[in-house]
């Protein structure tokens, strides 16, 4: 493979995911958050998707599972984020806030 064929083939990849994930964000911001999770999935399964991207977009599918109060595969999502190697660790903290304020939601609703 050429230099400039792979060179292609990443941003190409990369474009793709991106797009999904940018359609993904404005299904969620009009409340379509089955089409925003089905969007960040498809984004998620592209081949060679950059870290960042996969990322981004495993955080955003945690945030319309938990909208749709499917927080056990909210949960997985950002623990799956917090886990990934090489992210920035503000993400991941990110990741790992949103995780426990869910946790506690649960407790309170546990508790009523």
């Amino acid at each position: 493979m050429s230099l400039i064929t792979w060179l292609k083939s990443i941003f190409s990849h990369r474009g793709k995911a991106l797009s999904q994930y940018r359609s993904g964000m404005i299904k969620a911001k009009k409340q379509d958050y089955a089409g925003a999770i089905a969007d960040y999935s498809a984004a998620i399964e592209s081949p060679q998707i950059p870290a960042d991207v996969k990322a981004m977009a495993m955080y955003n599918r945690a945030l319309a599972y938990s909208a749709l109060e499917e927080d056990a595969k909210a949960a997985e999502d950002l623990a799956a984020v917090s886990a990934m190697p090489g992210l920035p660790e503000n993400i991941k903290t990110a990741a790992q806030q949103r995780r426990e304020r869910m946790r506690r939601r649960d407790e309170k609703a546990d508790d009523t």
